[in-house]
């Protein structure tokens, strides 16, 4: 029985937490109790993805005993010895740490509890007329006023869940909390659902306004000009994650608002950094700060839009969310009465509040770090072979990753298969657009730390058969492709240098072995590539001075890839057509004449490009340089 009813409040707890119309931030709460234990959700883990056997298990006896026992007077002790009976009341061997509400959970008289902050609820709780709506809408629940969160919430409603029980005959299963949110309550999970429903419904028909979150047209160069320096300052000079977004809502919202719950303070800060035309922004930041404590999680630029800015992406993600859910709130709030914010000793009690402050560190962790940690980068021609291939390894090793491919379909369902990808389409041969791919990945990750030139073609043919057209259509795309996203890469990470001198960024052209040697009845090839090699010598030398390091790795031949493997195609297939490797009959011919130039036998990987890629991001004093990355086939001299 007890597998049934933990299955079932995993369930629930992963169909609310999987809604974003009901959870925020990974928060909200649930749990189940029989006469011996309680079951909830520990602090910081998401209802999204919990699974039964990962609710902390407690011991309501000792619970009981903490709504009973004197705490001490002084506030600090109290909340220090209240966590201390809370932890010592979870079942033996248990490791993880309960909520700060499982007291609040435990006393309320039905076996399944959830606790939620609907935008669409909180638009009534954080609203001046609040009280009378839920009186109206509700009239067997309770409205609980504001109150210092974790034992003194408890209490509060405790007394009042004995005062409506004493004048009604039963225990209420609806808690609304000023400034706070929801609790739910019921002996099944079905009976839950249908009170969620019925709550839900009568809400939204009393809701006259709904927030515009379309985006809007907005200034994309200052975006991109504000966005790096921004990136530059959360992470104190190393890289950050600031994600630009704006609307209707966005540049509705008045940013003095203060805030409406414990959840915007955690994620989102107290208050915005206000930032208009004219600023000098760091400046601004650096004065926030001082005045604060703390940096600022949300950048609110007026007239313009907000920038969400944290250590990861995942983090600054919270925080758009969390910061787009109190303009929801503010909202839905005109249509009861008008907003009403928290009171200003409450904001600060959650401010500095011990355990809030925990939830935010463990629910916001990002894990350990690899080798290009929260590092973006973009991968042109990065939708398949050994861009594909080099974008994959470049993720796995912790960069935030922006497919580029002309083929945008094929970029989507490659980087919708990385974590924290992006997917943009861009024809390196058209200025408009590498511009625009470059605008693109700052609008969603704040900045550039690493560009891999990877974007390449290849026509072979002997001089005879060369047509004009062909060689300047390789030319284009190998020689001034490069350029052209070298000249719109490096912008951005010249405004990065400007805010931390010392950080290092780099350009990488992924060249080809080609490029350090000829190649018969290959030369359109062949010299784009030693054009790229020299662009990158010249490169490196005028952007040393920005700390941007320009390196060019030389590939072997990637013979499993599609260049060379495509049937109609391929290289296999030119250079048996073109004559390339006398005496050849089939493409396995061919296949096995480059196969035996290679010391190492074997093709080049993807694999290999990516460790020589990550080499000179690692490296500090190495730029303009050519690296072979050939097996031998290509040696340095």
């Amino acid at each position: 029985m007890l597998d049934k009813q933990l299955q079932a409040l995993a369930d629930m707890s992963n169909k609310y937490g999987s809604n974003p119309e009901f959870v925020l931030a990974g928060g909200g709460n649930t749990s189940f109790k029989n006469d011996e234990l309680l079951f909830i959700k520990g602090s910081g883990t998401a209802l999204a993805t919990i699974k039964p056997d990962e609710f902390v298990r407690m011991e309501r006896a000792l619970l009981n005993e903490i709504r009973t026992k004197k705490y001490s007077d002084v506030e600090a002790e109290c909340e220090a010895e209240v966590l201390e009976d809370m932890m010592n009341a979870r079942v033996k061997g248990e490791t993880r740490r309960p909520s700060v509400e499982t007291v609040l959970h435990d006393l309320m008289e039905y076996k399944y509890v959830l606790h939620l902050h609907p935008a669409t609820v909180n638009g009534i709780t954080c609203s001046k007329s609040g009280e009378a709506t839920i009186k109206r809408l509700f009239p067997d629940a309770i409205w609980v006023a504001n109150s210092k969160p974790g034992y003194t919430l408890a209490m509060l409603c405790l007394k009042t869940l004995e005062a409506a029980k004493a004048e009604k005959g039963a225990c209420p299963n609806l808690i609304f909390l000023e400034n706070h949110g929801v609790f739910f309550a019921a002996d099944t999970t079905e009976e839950l659902d249908v009170i969620v429903a019925d709550v839900m419904g009568k809400i939204k028909a009393e809701i006259k306004a709904e927030p515009d979150f379309t985006p809007v047209e907005y200034d994309v160069d200052k975006v991109t000009a504000v966005a790096p320096v921004l990136r530059m300052l959360t992470g104190d000079g190393e890289a950050a994650s600031v994600i630009f977004s704006t609307s209707k809502a966005v540049l509705d919202y008045d940013p003095a608002t203060k805030s409406f719950t414990p959840d915007h303070i955690v994620y989102c800060k107290a208050s915005p950094l206000v930032l208009a035309d004219g600023d000098d922004i760091k400046e601004k930041y650096d004065a926030y700060v001082a005045a604060n404590g703390y940096k600022p999680k949300v950048a609110y630029y007026v007239g313009l839009g907000m920038f969400a800015m944290a250590d990861t992406y995942k983090n600054a993600k919270t925080a758009e969310i969390v910061f787009q859910d109190a303009i929801k709130i503010s909202v839905f709030a005109q249509s009861f009465g008008g907003i009403s914010t928290m009171p200003e000793w409450l904001e600060t009690f959650i401010i500095n509040w011990e355990v809030e402050s925990y939830r935010a560190k463990v629910s916001l962790a990002a894990g350990g770090a690899k080798r290009l940690d929260k590092k973006v980068i973009i991968v042109t021609g990065g939708a398949q072979g050994f861009g594909l291939g080099i974008a994959e390894e470049l993720a796995a090793n912790g960069a935030y990753v922006a497919i580029a491919d002309m083929n945008y379909d094929g970029a989507k369902a490659a980087a919708d298969k990385l974590p924290n990808a992006m997917a943009v389409a861009v024809n390196v041969t058209d200025e408009d657009s590498v511009k625009a791919m470059v605008d693109a990945v700052v609008v969603n990750y704040g900045g550039l730390d690493v560009f891999v030139n990877n974007a390449g073609i290849a026509k072979a043919g002997s001089l005879e058969e060369m047509q004009k057209g062909t060689l300047e259509f390789v030319t284009a795309v190998n020689y001034t492709g490069y350029f052209l996203c070298a000249k719109y890469a490096s912008r951005v990470m010249k405004i990065q240098h400007s805010v931390a001198p010392d950080y290092m960024m780099d350009i990488v052209e992924n060249n080809s072995k080609s490029g350090l040697e000829g190649s018969n009845k290959n030369f359109a090839y062949s010299g784009s590539k030693f054009g790229g090699i020299g662009l990158t010598a010249s490169f490196a030398m005028e952007l040393a001075p920005y700390n941007i390091k320009v390196n060019a790795v030389c590939p072997g031949n990637y013979l499993d890839g599609p260049l060379w493997s495509d049937p109609e195609k391929g290289l296999f297939v030119q250079y048996l057509n073109a004559g390339k490797v006398p005496g050849a009959k089939t493409v396995e011919d061919v296949r096995k004449f480059y196969m035996s130039k290679v010391p190492l036998n074997r093709g080049c990987l993807p694999v290999d490009v990516a460790r020589a890629i990550m080499y000179c991001v690692e490296q500090k004093y190495e730029t303009g340089q050519a690296i072979p990355v050939t097996g031998g086939q290509v040696m340095l001299h």
